[in-house]
């Protein structure tokens, strides 16, 4: 297992924080960062995985070749796929046994459910498409649509790697001002995360994992870049806790690059992401310093996130079935977080347990009748 690092640590923050915030009117949501500022953990979860991939496609001439790396990443998004249609199936269950168990079948309209319950012929197609997508169980199709797209992206960094941001940069304009989005089926709608707007994140990441201009530029001009950071997370705090939004109605056109919109990132959060990574980026070794056992939980909860993601998606729909049932105050969030966070750790290490034991046995030398 690769030690405690960075990425892993913030990654596991991330889902930690996704956890909580899933959970609709829990004590501790309002702690963490979504309060204080104009983005939240889905935009440093996304920003992670594209710097991930060009981690991996700067590998290439290392460790395999472009044509390896593309099935690879391929593999990925299949393992992405069949991770969100488990935790969906199991979603639903977890809904349609709470409706039985307290006699209330409202509940099976929850989260978007309704269709797959009314109508689920048409309905069990759309969440094999993923145009059908429960609430809070919508951020691993953008990850799965990113993932297919991967390739194309690792192929142009190898070929014409200039050319990777302008890309990103355009498709993102144009999605914001002709406000292109995948539609939703058989539910009329649009998806939550339009991936057309969300490959900028990914893409960002991927480019500055890297070495590149813009990434030594900001090294030479670290004070600088992290005073302006800390400013524009100033004014981000101010809109967030005064609940400050522009009027869509007022302001120019195109009216996405001016508004705040989660669905379409906008400009606006996305810049208050960028400065989140600016000011905190190169702090975890002081976390790894002053609080070891922090900093070693998170990065183990990262360094297995899918596993973790998905166990904390569960967890959270869980915990709002709970809450329901027994109503919501401290006495009630305060087992859920902790035994949440336990449980989450738990999945962690079971996997690592899975991998440490899977990497003795092929370890192990073969049988005289096998050799």
């Amino acid at each position: 297992m690769r030690k405690a690092n960075e990425v892993d640590f913030w990654r596991g923050l991330a889902l930690v924080s996704i956890f909580i915030n899933h959970i609709p009117g829990f004590t501790f949501e309002r702690l963490t960062h979504r309060n204080l500022g104009l983005s939240d953990s889905a935009e440093l979860f996304v920003f992670l995985a594209g710097w991930s991939l060009r981690r991996l496609s700067d590998g290439v001439t290392e460790n395999f070749g472009l044509g390896r790396l593309v099935l690879r990443l391929g593999q990925r998004a299949v393992t992405l796929y069949a991770a969100q249609i488990l935790i969906t199936m199991i979603a639903i269950g977890l809904i349609a046994a709470a409706a039985l168990l307290l006699e209330n079948p409202l509940l099976l309209e929850w989260h978007n459910a309704a269709a797959v319950f009314q109508d689920p012929v048409p309905a069990h197609v759309g969440l094999i498409l993923l145009s059908h997508q429960l609430g809070f169980f919508d951020i691993l199709p953008l990850y799965v649509t990113l993932m297919l797209g991967s390739p194309a992206l690792a192929v142009i960094h190898h070929l014409q790697p200039r050319l990777v941001l302008p890309l990103s940069l355009l498709i993102y304009a144009v999605a914001l001002t002709f406000e292109i989005n995948l539609p939703t089926w058989p539910v009329e709608g649009n998806w939550y995360f339009n991936p057309f707007a969300w490959q900028l994140v990914f893409v960002l990441g991927f480019s500055l994992a890297g070495q590149s201009p813009v990434r030594a530029a900001i090294r030479r001009h670290r004070p600088a870049v992290r005073g302006a950071a800390a400013i524009l997370l100033l004014v981000g705090l101010v809109v967030a806790k005064t609940n400050w939004a522009p009027d869509p109605t007022e302001v120019p056109w195109p009216p996405l690059f001016f508004i705040f919109d989660k669905t379409f990132q906008t400009p606006a959060r996305l810049i208050h992401f960028l400065a989140l990574v600016a000011a905190f980026g190169g702090t975890f070794y002081l976390v790894a310093r002053h609080l070891r056992p922090v900093a070693l939980f998170l990065s183990m909860l990262g360094r297995n996130s899918l596993n973790v993601f998905c166990v904390g998606s569960l967890l959270s729909i869980a915990a709002q079935i709970l809450r329901f049932a027994l109503g919501g105050d401290i006495l009630i969030d305060l087992p859920i977080l902790l035994i949440g966070i336990a449980l989450l750790g738990f999945t962690a290490w079971l996997s690592e347990l899975r991998a440490r034991l899977q990497e003795r046995s092929a370890r192990l030398p073969l049988p005289p009748s096998a050799a």
